[in-house]
């Protein structure tokens, strides 16, 4: 089954350099290790929540926003798509993402019934 493995964190957090070269080479090799087992099937990191829009429909108009709709501290930065053999597995890989060290890893599902083409 696959899972999105939605990485948040604290995009206003300072963090050594020292820190963030640490965490690259963890997520790095983590990267490669779970890509070599045919586990890992995307990751993707995300631009600043500032960049992004929201988009909804409100009786036919369209309102787009600047940023994102909820008011949180921990924003998505990046997510992973994984193939595991259940939730378990899913939660095990996500205790080893090195944000998991100073943020949170959602762990969700996917719908294996394809979007309408």
């Amino acid at each position: 089954m696959r899972y999105a493995l939605l990485v948040c964190g604290d995009e206003n957090a300072v963090v050594s350099p020292e820190d963030q070269a640490k965490t690259e080479a963890a997520f790095a090799s983590l990267q490669h290790e779970l890509r070599s087992a045919g586990i890992l099937l995307g990751a993707e990191q995300l631009c600043p929540s500032a960049t992004a829009a929201t988009v909804q429909v409100w009786g036919g108009d369209v309102v787009v926003a600047n940023g994102p709709f909820a008011e949180t501290k921990e924003k998505v930065g990046s997510l992973l798509i994984v193939d595991c053999k259940d939730l378990d597995h899913a939660t095990q890989i996500a205790a080893r993402i090195p944000a998991a060290w100073y943020g949170t890893i959602e762990v969700r599902p996917i719908w294996e019934t394809p979007l309408a083409a």
